[in-house]
């Protein structure tokens, strides 16, 4: 069982940095490939970036790439995405994921999620 707490949402204007953190509890951290998606009101939940168990393998959805860094501290049960050059269009709610084997982009693939954080871009 893999129990998930996103934080670090807020509020912040067009252009500025923000980094997400999902601690997780549960021995099988360092074994679970990890997740990030987003859920705009009134839209599907989208795929944002994961990151295989190592963190030596990552991917990206094309609407973040180069923006968004997906990155894991296994010694600290962490998961963090750093998002840069924040647009109006980021904003959503944000949730972590979690599965075992390797990662992927479709959000039934993962076994357990946080609650979300809030993430609001202003113009």
């Amino acid at each position: 069982q893999v129990q998930l707490v996103e934080s670090g949402g807020g509020l912040v204007q067009a252009g500025d940095s923000l980094r997400l953190s999902c601690a997780a509890s549960g021995r099988t951290f360092s074994r679970n490939a990890m997740g990030w998606f987003r859920q705009a009101p009134g839209k599907e939940r989208d795929f944002v970036a994961a990151i295989n168990w190592s963190g030596g393998d990552t991917l990206y959805a094309n609407s973040v790439k180069g923006r968004f860094t997906i990155f894991r501290d296994n010694v600290n049960s962490t998961v963090y995405p750093q998002m840069n050059s924040l647009k109006p269009e980021d904003t959503a709610v944000y949730y972590c994921a979690a599965r075992t084997g390797g990662y992927a982009s479709t959000w039934l693939s993962y076994n357990y999620w946080g609650q979300g954080t809030q993430v609001t871009v202003s113009s």
